[in-house]
């Protein structure tokens, strides 16, 4: 996420390792996955899953891109909206994922916890990272590197959620926040339904799975940001 991740098309082919991470999402790539690859839809308590394919990925993944479209799946969850009702949202996750993700938000959901909307970030122009922020759109994910760096981002793994991104910013040390609309959600003193905060159930729910938060971090503190190594 940099000003604004808008750069997702520039990072092509083959990343290499060694640089300094300092920017949001920053971590080191997990290891290929091994699990084989299905190709029929199923549904799981709490989700329906389904296999996905290079068209329907759309801007979100190109040739080059760590993972395979074989290797993700399309997961559907309901979600508590901040009007009070329950939607149909998706996420893209890596196939290792699915049974995690699909408890993380059937959780997320009996806490009744607010989420804005969720979407394939491929819904957006370009899959821009930036304009999913803004829309405040929950995505897990994009085949983009970390901006300033060789390594790939852990969206481009699919093993990385961003949360209510525009209530939950990446905050950097110098004071320059994303998404740029978040201005006021910096301070995190509020205590709005849909930010997270340390300790709060709706990290737990994530971090007691063995997921990191980019809340935990300290240049630059990613509120919106969960992974799973």
């Amino acid at each position: 996420m940099t000003p604004g991740r808008r750069w997702v098309a520039v990072l092509a082919g083959t990343v290499t390792a060694g640089a300094t991470l300092t920017h949001c999402g920053a971590a080191p790539p997990p290891p290929p996955a091994t699990s084989p690859s299905s190709t029929a839809s199923s549904a799981q308590a709490g989700g329906d899953v389904h296999p996905v394919t290079a068209a329907e990925l759309g801007a979100s993944w190109r040739p080059g891109c760590p993972v395979d479209p074989a290797q993700l799946r399309r997961v559907e969850v309901d979600h508590v909206g901040f009007d009070g009702r329950t939607h149909r949202g998706e996420l893209i996750v890596h196939q290792d994922l699915v049974p995690e993700v699909i408890a993380i938000f059937a959780q997320l959901y009996r806490l009744r916890f607010p989420i804005e909307k969720i979407r394939a970030v491929d819904r957006y122009p370009g899959a821009d990272d930036e304009l999913s922020m803004e829309d405040d759109n929950t995505s897990a994910f994009n085949c983009r590197g970390i901006p300033g760096s060789e390594h790939w981002s852990q969206h481009a793994y699919g093993r990385a959620i961003d949360l209510n991104p525009r209530l939950n910013p990446c905050v950097y040390a110098t004071g320059r926040f994303e998404p740029h609309n978040a201005a006021e959600y910096v301070d995190r003193g509020r205590g709005d339904p849909g930010l997270v905060h340390n300790g709060d159930p709706a990290v737990r729910v994530f971090t007691d799975r063995g997921w990191l938060w980019g809340g935990h971090w300290t240049s630059p503190v990613d509120y919106q940001h969960f992974e799973r190594p």
